[in-house]
């Protein structure tokens, strides 16, 4: 079949075409032609604003699958990423039973296979991610996994840190860990402040993040190897990156692309929609995360997709659970919010390119001759997302209703093509 995308921009740091509108060809997943010059095509996509880039990749996302399927399944998961602009996304290995063998890996491999998304594994770090004893790393990495985590279940012992650090370096590894001290954190339900304390809900203090954040820095650099911070969300974690970084240790982190689209003092009360780890923060750390969008200390926007069933989100907001699902959001949610931030070209990076920088997987070129590994959007539509229409099975999002600028209008990759309208 031959698809030609009509009058699109192109956005490609790598491309001579970057930041250029060309008519595009693929044919049979292979892109034939770039240029001015009309083409003739089976299907024309055409679009006001179009604009095209390497296929997005998601660094947090949760599928219940195996074991948790009533959550999400790896075909919803695959499904809502197409529909967020998403051509691969890693999955967390906090399923039942946890991904810490070859067969867990193998699993999540095969069932992604003939999807349109491919779903990269995460490993455990730890055996059922209990922080205690390592998994077999060398064993699992060969099989496929891309990095190592107990993804939901931040690590907290320093001693299986630092092991895991100076394990991973025989193969150069990636530990990926989000920084949150339990035992200060506990029983928190939202930002320790001023909105905390007038709800009167126990907060979760920023020295939660900072403290781990610092105390991982020190044996990063006391090891060695490669470490990356998942869900960011203070001024003084982002600044103790950013120091590290001009240290030269191997450090990089990512935010939660909505983490801006709310403050504590914004979010409506007792709605557990707006009940997300780490929790919306104040002002001051907001303006601190985009700072260290700007000035590259941030290194990626992921969706933090983490859909909950009804059961666990109609509660009180002190025992219902975090989460929100973004897939299908984080691009609109990240433009609308970061849009004056953060160009067009600068949110790509964030999305596609430096989270295959940070993994150490090829970037999809947008070349003739190469396999078409593409995202295509519209920056500056308006569109609404509903329950109604959304992919995932779980409906735990703010967003519903809200108008968000910034449209998705599909993928193409492993030869299929995946829109979210007719054309």
């Amino acid at each position: 079949m031959k698809i030609l995308l009509r009058a699109a921009t192109i956005f490609d740091a790598s491309s001579a075409f970057h930041q250029q509108q060309q008519h595009i060809v693929i044919e049979n997943g292979i892109i034939t032609y770039i240029g001015a010059d009309e083409q003739q095509a089976d299907q024309i996509i055409t679009v006001e604003g179009l604009c095209v880039s390497a296929g997005w990749i998601d660094m947090f996302a949760y599928a219940g699958e195996p074991g948790l399927e009533y959550k999400e399944d790896l075909e919803t998961l695959s499904a809502a990423a197409a529909a967020g602009g998403f051509t691969e996304v890693l999955c967390l290995p906090n399923t039942n039973p946890v991904v810490q063998s070859k067969a867990g890996i193998n699993f999540i491999k095969s069932k992604s296979a003939l999807l349109p998304v491919t779903l990269h594994p995460l490993a455990a770090l730890t055996v059922e991610t209990q922080g205690k004893d390592l998994t077999e790393m060398i064993d699992l990495y060969k099989a496929g996994a891309i990095g190592f985590t107990d993804g939901t279940k931040p690590l907290q012992g320093a001693d299986v840190l630092l092991k895991a650090l100076q394990y991973l370096q025989t193969f150069d590894g990636l530990l990926l860990n989000r920084p949150e001290h339990t035992r200060l954190s506990e029983h928190g339900q939202m930002h320790e402040g001023q909105a905390s304390t007038r709800l009167g809900m126990k907060g979760i203090p920023a020295l939660a993040e900072e403290v781990m954040v610092t105390r991982d820095l020190q044996l990063l650099a006391y090891t060695g190897g490669r470490m990356h911070f998942s869900l960011v969300s203070t001024a003084a974690a982002i600044e103790a990156i950013r120091q590290a970084k001009a240290a030269g240790l191997q450090v990089s982190c990512d935010v939660a692309s909505y983490q801006l689209a709310f403050t504590d003092e914004t979010i409506p009360p007792f709605d557990t929609n707006y009940k997300v780890l780490p929790p919306f923060r104040g002002e001051a750390d907001a303006a601190a995360i985009r700072e260290g969008l700007q000035d590259g200390t941030i290194d990626a926007l992921v969706s933090a997709h983490m859909p909950q069933d009804t059961e666990s989100k109609k509660l009180e907001f002190d025992l219902a659970e975090f989460g929100i699902i973004n897939l299908e959001t984080a691009f609109a949610v990240a433009n609308t919010t970061l849009g004056d931030t953060l160009s067009t070209a600068a949110l790509v990076e964030k999305f596609a390119a430096n989270p295959r920088r940070i993994l150490g997987l090829p970037a999809p070129r947008l070349e003739v001759g190469e396999a078409a590994n593409l995202t295509l959007f519209s920056p500056d539509e308006v569109w609404t997302p509903t329950l109604a229409h959304t992919k995932s099975k779980s409906g735990n999002s703010p967003f519903f209703g809200q108008a968000l600028r910034g449209k998705v209008i599909g993928i193409i990759h492993k030869g299929q093509v995946v829109l979210n309208s007719s054309f």
